[in-house]
């Protein structure tokens, strides 16, 4: 297993392009099953998910290659509606599959998905969804069976706005005869992404950005070539980096309404931030404060996958902040981590209750998941003296060479395999 090994105390200054989003990528590329002619996708980012994601496309007998950075899907060939634990245990969106699969084959039998241990994320709303639609589901032994010859458009409603249950349902409506309509939809700008992809096809998927969501059926997808959006989360997480250590840093090909409600949490600490077209500029001199209360909330609330970096952040803020974490139970794993740093943290239930402390100390510490991993480099950049993270593989999921991007920042990281 790759480690990090992190000299901090470096202010972090420079220009970085923001890469194209491993949360846009995954669905497209699971929707990439259903096209019957050939989905091209540049600047396709080569996150461990997105590689996991080609293996299973190619497992179920499509073509996938890249060229450079472009991935080249060719589905025509697919024959097969059966995923393994082989595949599904190393990324969680491998869920993403069922409803592509149901559309496709009106069959399909997937292995219950992995991916970092956050919490326990149940599917049922995915399978809920797909019930409304008139398929037929069977749990037994470690894999989810479903019957769809008898699918049909209908209307489903969901009790919470789950972005993957959101995203399973519209793919699965979108090969039938009729319309479907989706209401408590996630609102996520990834679901947008989908819709935009989905109708570059030939679809027609309208409302994507709102809580209800209409897809009315068409008889087939043909060849398209679309670049996704670029990662919301990436950019957050150099954002709150740069926070966090001080400097100058500008973020190039982001859209800085999906951040809005970072933005307005760092512009509550004192940084000064900036946005111009596709770009954001931060620029920070000297400690932040603490922000009173952070929730995360469903999008456009901030985003729970952004919170471990934020408890970084306030590790190191004057003052004191609580942070409740509303989506995943067990998403405070990296103050264990943190504390051994010298952070002044208490976790009870879903709420952590952090002092600021001036320093951060380097130490030993271990990756728990993908964004507790990422908060845990923005520690050590910061920290003084010198900081080794273990278990990375869980970072490289969702960041394309983290520790290039930073490096290039000014920060002196090194990866030890």
């Amino acid at each position: 297993m790759d480690s990090f090994y992190i000299k901090g105390g470096t202010p972090l200054n420079g220009k970085l392009k923001v890469p194209t989003a491993k949360n846009a990528l995954l669905p497209i590329l699971a929707c990439s099953i259903m096209c019957s002619g050939v989905v091209t996708i540049p600047e396709c980012t080569k996150f461990s998910d997105v590689k996991y994601m080609a293996n299973i496309l190619a497992s179920l007998g499509a073509k996938t290659k890249f060229e450079d950075d472009t991935l080249i899907i060719d589905s025509g060939t697919a024959d097969k509606f059966f995923i393994s634990d082989e595949y599904t245990k190393k990324v969680r969106s491998s869920i993403f599959m069922l409803g592509p699969l149901v559309a496709r084959f009106k069959q399909a039998k997937v292995a219950y998905p992995g991916g970092c241990n956050i919490g326990t994320r149940p599917i049922d709303l995915h399978i809920k969804g797909l019930e409304a639609l008139n398929v037929k589901i069977e749990e037994r032994h470690g894999y989810i069976y479903c019957d769809a010859k008898n699918i049909s458009p209908g209307e489903v409603h969901l009790d919470f706005p789950s972005v993957g249950a959101t995203e399973n349902i519209i793919m699965a409506s979108v090969l039938l005869n009729g319309t479907t309509k989706i209401y408590n939809a996630a609102k996520e700008p990834e679901i947008e992404d989908l819709q935009n992809f989905i109708n570059a096809m030939g679809g027609c998927v309208r409302g994507a950005g709102t809580s209800t969501i209409e897809i009315v059926g068409v008889k087939k997808l043909h060849s398209v070539c679309y670049t996704p959006i670029s990662d919301r989360i990436i950019a957050g997480t150099y954002l709150i980096a740069c926070a966090c250590a001080g400097g100058k840093v500008a973020l190039t090909n982001v859209n800085s309404t999906f951040n809005t409600a970072l933005i307005a949490k760092l512009k509550q600490s004192g940084c000064n931030i900036k946005t111009k077209n596709d770009n954001i500029i931060i620029e920070v001199g000297r400690r932040p404060k603490s922000i009173s209360k952070i929730e995360t909330m469903p999008y456009p609330g901030f985003p729970t996958d952004l919170q471990s970096q934020m408890l970084t952040l306030q590790t190191l803020c004057r003052g004191t902040s609580v942070i409740v974490e509303n989506l995943f139970e067990t998403r405070f794993k990296i103050y264990t981590e943190l504390t051994k740093m010298g952070a002044d943290i208490i976790v009870k239930d879903r709420m952590a209750f952090v002092k600021g402390v001036k320093t951060l100390y380097g130490a030993a510490v271990t990756a728990p998941d993908l964004r507790s991993g990422a908060g845990l480099v923005i520690a050590g950049v910061c920290a003084e003296g010198y900081t080794t993270i273990n278990d990375v593989y869980h970072i490289d999921r969702g960041y394309l060479n983290i520790e290039t991007d930073l490096n290039n920042l000014g920060a002196e990281i090194k990866r030890i395999k």
